[in-house]
Order: C-alpha cells, then structure tokens, then sequence
C-alpha cells in the first residue's frame, strides 16, 4: 500500500509559501455544473493541464508534470490516441495566484469544454472548489495544498484514505502522515541523530514540528536548528550539526537556503551520512545547484512515490526518457507522464461510451493503480476514520556525481508498518 505523503506534500507547500505570498482568491459563486457536458462526445477528447508556469517561485518550478503529461500524450496521438480519437489539449498558465488559478478553471470549463483535468500543478489551487462542483474529474495532480484531500472528483497523483467530502482536509481537518522516511534512514544508513533546519517563520517551523514528531517517534535524538529568514547564519548551523555528531539532516528550506547550508558544511568540514530533500529537487539540476559543496553534494538523497527516472533498466522508465527527446529527465516530469498515463487508461476502460462517471469509476475501484509500475500503489479509499498505522512503501535514491540519481532497494522493496501523524495543514 502507498504511503500518505503527507510530509513530503506539506515540505513542498512550505517551500513554496517561504518563495511568495499567493493572491487573493475569487469568489466560488455563479459556477454551474452545466458548464460542461459529462460525456466526452465524438472527436478529439479535450484535457486541460493547469500549471502554475510563471509564478513567483520561478518558471521551471513547477513546469515538470506538464511537461511529461504533454510528452505522453504527444507519444500517445502519434500511435493513434485512444481508440482513435485524438486527445486535445488546453493548457492555462494560472500564475501562480488564486485569482490566476480560478480564471484558468473557469477558462478551461466554461470556454474550452474540458472533459477532464490532468497533471495539475497550482501553487493556489483556489479553484479546487469549483472544479468539484461542475463534477470534473481532476487526475494524478500534484498535491501542492490540501485540495486533493478536501474534494471529490479530485484524485492527486499519491492517492488518498480522507472521505473528501468537501468540508475540510483529511478528518475534520487534520491530515495524516507515516514515519517511513525516518525509519528507512535508521534501517539503512544506522542514523540515530538527526537534525531539522528551519526558518524563523510560520509555515518553517509548523513543518519541522511534524518532521521532528517523526523523528522522535522512530527514536531519534533531534537537534533543532532554527535560522533567521531574513538573515541566515548557515555556518553557524553548520558548526553546530558537526559539533552535535549529526548523522542525518531534514530542512524546511527553500533550494537557495539547501545550497547556502550544504556550502557551509562543506566549508567548516561537516560530514553527515544523508542530506535528505524532496521530490520537487528529484532532477538533473544539483551538479550546478551545488557546485560549491561537492562533498555535501554527494551526501543528498531524495524519497519519493515513484520509481527513480533514473532507473532506466524499467522499460516504462525507457520508454518515459524516449519520449522526452533529449530534453533533461526530472522526477515530477515522470510523474506527470504516470498521470496522463493514468486519465488514459480510465477512458480505455470505458470503450465507446466515455462518461466521466466510468473514468472516476476506474479510478475510484479498489485495485491499486501503478502506472505499470512507475508509481507506488495509488487507492482512494475514503475511510471514516484515519488510520493509526499502516504498511507504506517509497522510493529511494541518492546523488552520485557522474552517475545521478541512483536507486536504492527497487521501488517496492523499501516498505515497514509504520505509525500515522496528525498535522494541521
């Protein structure tokens, strides 16, 4: 069974808050469900991709789900599309602010006539609400905020266990995610003393609250590490992490404040046996990104719920990498092309009567979905109540100059029975 991502997806809405404050949102009246008709009609099948291309973080932020979902369905109307029809797809820009992202839902419901939703990536998913009340089948998105544990008709590409009523995220509000990260490095590498690095700033410091949580409850001694947003001391951080024998470091820290403190490291001789960062980081970017910490460089590694992109003896993994045509590979494009794949195999399943009742109904069945064998297992299972512990698996990799990101333990094999945490998103 996959694991909840709650972690890595609150890391990913941290680093994104510390980048820019998003804007205002629009207000969510006036929006039928008659916008758009429920089935997908003769022709070509429209798909709408929502990415926030030109937001405050910068332009290549958060461009990699689109980019593979685009890459599959170009490989996909090459061969003939979906049994012979041609899947048409509307691209919106929101900008990444909630103004932005509400018009582009209304643009893509209202005047393109999408059918569905795929790969969506929102800095603000603002929209959310109305893509769930026009009955929209929004598929394999990046959980950025909590939407995707909120609202029916959204499935994001780490599936679910919250009921999704609409009303609140998760259960009554609170989200809940494992310790597997923690217990995979404790296993593997023997840490026993970890570090968590923040800001001096809100959503930083709720984040290494819930790391620190973690931690402790797979019995680790923690050292916290808190630096001021404004003015970092990152050599100060780093002199401490070696004086305190730290094996393992965590961070709520935007890539800038993971370069800056990986350079200091490097700078004052601090070894450690991991510098772990997230999934948004899972590219071939580091060689330059950390061109000044060559030894704290090759100490990163990265966790995820895919299979490495790197891990080209997988045939789908080749096949991913062939599509791309030369461009450079990075994990959340692999994870967009698993989400088109995905909304594909759905209206497959339907044959000529496409109606977006069937595609949720293949989402929504009790099978796990794996994007043959691309993702962790991916259910939507709605439960009452949230579970205390459960078996969750993730995917493994670490830096190697002159080789990338190189696989650890296979993507089914890293799997424990580990406790589930409450955290307030």
């Amino acid at each position: 069974m996959r694991p909840l991502r709650a972690a890595e997806t609150l890391l990913l809405a941290v680093l994104l808050v510390l980048c820019a404050a998003c804007g205002s949102r629009l207000p969510e009246r006036d929006f039928e469900r008659r916008a758009t008709p429920t089935r997908g009609g003769p022709g070509p099948i429209r798909v709408g991709i929502v990415t926030s291309a030109t937001s405050p973080v910068g332009g290549d932020a958060l461009t990699g789900p689109r980019d593979g979902a685009r890459a599959w369905f170009d490989a996909l109307d090459a061969r003939g599309g979906i049994d012979g029809r041609r899947v048409e797809v509307s691209l919106c820009d929101d900008g990444g602010s909630g103004v932005g992202n509400t018009a582009c839902v209304r643009q893509l419901i209202e005047e393109k006539k999408v059918f569905a939703l795929v790969a969506t990536t929102a800095l603000d998913y603002a929209g959310a609400p109305l893509v769930s009340a026009a009955g929209v089948p929004d598929i394999g998105g990046q959980p950025i905020g909590p939407a995707y544990d909120t609202y029916p008709h959204l499935y994001g590409i780490y599936g679910s266990s919250a009921p999704r009523d609409g009303r609140a995220p998760g259960w009554g509000g609170t989200l809940y995610g494992g310790t597997e990260v923690y217990r995979w490095f404790r296993q593997h590498l023997g840490a026993r003393t970890a570090a968590v690095v923040s800001y001096n700033q809100a959503a930083s410091a709720g984040y290494a609250r819930l790391v620190t949580a973690g931690l402790r409850a797979e019995g680790y001694r923690v050292v916290a590490e808190q630096v001021d947003f404004a003015l970092p001391n990152f050599r100060a951080v780093a002199a401490d992490l070696g004086g305190q024998g730290v094996d393992l470091v965590l961070d709520a820290l935007d890539a800038h404040g993971n370069s800056r403190l990986c350079a200091a490291m490097d700078a004052l001789g601090v070894r450690v046996a991991a510098k772990v960062t997230n999934v948004q980081n899972w590219n071939a970017a580091v060689q330059k990104d950390y061109a000044d910490a060559p030894v704290c460089r090759n100490a990163l590694w990265v966790t995820g719920s895919s299979r490495p992109y790197d891990d080209t003896a997988d045939p789908q993994v080749r096949a991913f990498r062939a599509a791309l045509r030369g461009r450079t590979p990075s994990q959340w494009q692999l994870e967009g092309w698993a989400a088109a794949m995905w909304f594909t195999d759905a209206v497959r399943s339907c044959g000529a009567d496409v109606t977006r009742a069937c595609v949720e109904a293949y989402v929504n069945r009790p099978q796990p979905y794996t994007a043959r064998g691309l993702l962790l297992p991916v259910t939507y299972e709605k439960l009452a109540t949230p579970p205390k512990e459960r078996r969750t698996c993730l995917s493994v990799a670490r830096w190697r100059d002159g080789r990338g990101w190189v696989p650890q333990g296979g993507t089914t094999g890293n799997c424990a029975v580990v406790p589930q945490l409450g955290y307030r998103p």
